[in-house]
């Protein structure tokens, strides 16, 4: 079973279509503002939510995979905003706590009812870190790996 509600959306276009308003017009914004902060990072869909740029990852028991750097969901009851990066053990996401207080924070997730609860500046400066941090952390892009696994 998967946390993220199953889509049958093929691009972000058409996944944002999907969703029932007021949530629609959130999600749009968002997308907007993760295009705009980072331009670099190749929007699809991934299980059920947006995704933006990929990494490959694989721990320690052998266990390998890829997953989107940023993630964006529309929940039942919210909307998660998902920036996969952490740092000295501590994952990013987690430093802004106190500049988003109407937002549930957990780890790499980012959980708030409407944008109008947070602050889009506060977002894009998170957003624009975990980017960061990923690429300085030398994530590999999930297509660099399958590149090199082909050859």
């Amino acid at each position: 079973m998967t946390m993220f509600k199953t889509t049958t959306a093929k691009t972000p276009a058409e996944y944002i279509r999907m969703q029932p308003e007021p949530r629609r017009t959130d999600i749009a914004k968002l997308h907007a503002l993760i295009r705009k902060t980072v331009p670099h990072l190749k929007p699809h869909i991934q299980i059920g939510m947006l995704g933006y740029g990929s990494y490959h990852y694989r721990y320690a028991s052998g266990r390998e995979g890829d997953w989107a750097i940023i993630g964006l969901a529309n929940q039942k009851n919210y909307i998660s905003l998902y920036v996969m990066a952490a740092e000295g053990g501590r994952y990013i996401a987690e430093k802004y706590k106190k500049e988003l207080p109407k937002a549930s924070i957990g780890k790499s997730c980012i959980r708030f009812r409407r944008l109008l609860d947070v602050d889009a500046a506060v977002l894009a400066r998170l957003i624009k870190e975990g980017a960061q941090v990923m690429q300085k952390a030398g994530a590999q892009s999930a297509e660099a790996v399958r590149s090199a696994r082909a050859k």
